[in-house]
């Protein structure tokens, strides 16, 4: 891997993609970081021997530029990168909700932008990253983002028209599950069960349930069916759960996730 990369902003899942992609197989001598604080920097130096760099620095010298700050600093940080990028360098923003017009309207001409929208289980491997192009980014950018991003999970393209749908479901969906666990903790604490071994009975249930769902190709409603008996304790509880209108606050939810990302994205935060 000949190309130089820089993770802008190393921040958490900055630095879960640049341990990541180590782990891939870049050389640490191909990666940049820029961070705002000097020890942060000293740090992921002495962790994983790469070289910090200021903004203006990473943008004469990487290939490519992952831009991993948060959404209010993104326009600062396309000021200082701007005068020194050329239309060659790959640039890919993983901050939520920012356009890729906003960025190409910043840059260069014909710069290529990747926008992609990762979520926090990349710090342990299994995220899922969805990427969309820009109107300058070819085929082979796509590509590369893929390789990049896939170090620490699965990744997905879909159009651009579709970021704030995927963000409300992918972005954000980690947190419906850690909520939905946090409820079915409180419930088995209620059945009389101590909260460590509530805990532990519904995390595996938990993992069991998403790698059959992953390897098994079957559909959800096919493996639920398997665990429901006839007039048995499983029924009983879906029962409940419909008879509360979990399934249409869910769909709520997500609609509100969607509408607040179009917000973000359209300046209104």
């Amino acid at each position: 891997m000949t190309q130089t990369v820089a993770v802008l902003g190393t921040g958490k899942i900055g630095e879960a993609l640049l341990s990541g992609m180590i782990r891939g197989g870049w050389l640490p001598a191909d990666l940049l970081v820029t961070t705002r604080r000097t020890d942060r920097a000293e740090e992921l130096h002495a962790r994983y021997g790469v070289e910090p760099v200021s903004n203006a620095e990473a943008a004469k010298r990487a290939d490519t530029l992952i831009l991993a700050v948060k959404p209010q600093d993104m326009g600062k940080l396309l000021d200082e990168l701007a005068p020194h990028l050329t239309p060659d360098r790959l640039v890919i923003s993983a901050a939520a909700g920012i356009p890729t017009s906003f960025i190409e309207e910043r840059l260069s001409s014909g710069t290529p932008v990747v926008r992609v929208m990762p979520n926090t289980p990349v710090l342990v491997d299994e995220g899922m990253s969805v990427l969309s192009a820009g109107r300058h980014a070819s085929p082979e950018n796509l590509a590369h983002t893929e390789e990049i991003f896939g170090s620490v999970g699965k990744t997905l393209r879909v159009p651009e028209s579709q970021q704030d749908a995927a963000t409300a479901l992918s972005g954000s969906g980690p947190a419906y599950f850690y909520f939905l666990v946090e409820a079915m903790t409180d419930a088995g604490i209620l059945l009389g069960l101590p909260r460590a071994q509530a805990h532990d009975l519904i995390v595996q249930a938990a993992i069991g349930a998403a790698v059959m769902l992953r390897d098994s190709g079957e559909h959800p409603v096919k493996l639920r069916e398997a665990v429901t008996s006839p007039a048995g304790t499983t029924i009983s509880a879906i029962r409940e759960l419909e008879n509360h209108g979990v399934r249409a606050a869910l769909i709520a939810a997500l609609e509100a996730a969607r509408d607040r990302s179009r917000e973000l994205a359209s300046g209104n935060g």
